[in-house]
C-alpha cells in the first residue's frame, strides 16, 4: 500500500488548492467531498435513507439538492450527526479500497472531516492547510454565492481550525502571502523520501 497522505482544514481554506498542486506533481488524489456526493446520489441504500430522513423533496429530477440538504443539516447538529453517520463509512470504506489500488510513492486524500469523522486513522502523515478566518469567510461567500452568516454555520460544524492544526504533522500556511507552491514543492519531497523509507521497512 502507498503511503497514506491527509489534506484537511476548515472549509476555505485551500485545501482543493493544495490537492491540486499534488495532482500536478503526477499524485493520485482522492476527494473526499466528491466521493460522499457520489454516494449519495449512486447508492440506492443511502438514496432510500437519505429520504427516509430528510423527505423525497431533497431529490429533483433525480439529482440530489445538495443546497437543500446544506440548509436542512447546517442548522441543526442532530440532522447533520445523522447525515455523518449515514454516509462517512461508506465514504471511509471507498476511501480505503482506492488507497489500496495506488502504485505511487504516496497518495493524497483531501477532506474537511479526518478528525471529526475518525477516517484519520492509518493515514501516515496529516497536513493542515491554515488561512485566517476573515480570508475563509471571503472565499467561500465568493466560491458558494452564500451570506457571511451561513458561512459561519457551516464553520461551526467543524473541528475549530487552532485545534485541527494541532492534530496535524505538517502545516502549510494559505494566507495569500506566504507563496503557497514553495511549501507544497518542499512537502513533496520529504514525501518522497518518508514514502520510500516506508517501502524498505516492509
Amino acid at each position: 500500500m502507498a503511503f497514506s497522505v491527509g489534506i484537511t482544514g476548515g472549509i476555505g481554506s485551500g485545501k482543493s488548492t493544495v490537492a491540486g498542486i499534488f495532482e500536478v506533481l503526477g499524485i493520485p488524489v482522492l476527494y473526499a467531498d466528491q466521493v460522499a456526493r457520489t454516494i449519495m446520489h449512486t447508492d440506492p441504500v443511502i438514496r432510500g435513507e437519505l429520504q427516509r430522513l430528510f423527505g423525497a423533496s431533497i431529490f429533483v429530477q433525480d439529482q440530489l439538492d445538495r443546497k437543500k440538504l446544506a440548509a436542512l443539516v447546517f442548522a441543526d447538529p442532530v440532522q447533520l450527526g445523522l447525515l455523518n453517520e449515514l454516509v462517512h463509512p461508506a465514504a471511509i470504506d471507498y476511501a480505503r479500497q482506492w488507497a489500496l489500488r495506488q502504485t505511487s510513492p504516496y497518495c493524497v486524500k483531501e477532506a474537511a472531516l479526518f478528525f471529526e469523522s475518525g477516517s484519520a486513522e492509518g493515514i501516515d502523515l496529516m497536513i493542515g492547510v491554515s488561512s485566517p478566518q476573515a480570508l475563509r469567510i471571503q472565499r467561500v461567500m465568493q466560491r458558494d454565492g452564500i451570506t457571511r452568516e451561513e458561512v459561519l454555520e457551516k464553520m461551526r460544524a467543524q473541528l475549530e481550525e487552532g485545534l485541527k492544526m494541532k492534530l496535524c504533522d505538517r502545516v502549510l500556511i494559505n494566507d495569500e502571502r506566504q507563496l503557497l507552491m514553495p511549501q507544497v514543492l518542499s512537502l513533496h519531497q520529504d514525501l518522497l523520501l518518508m514514502a520510500q523509507k516506508k517501502m524498505q521497512r516492509s
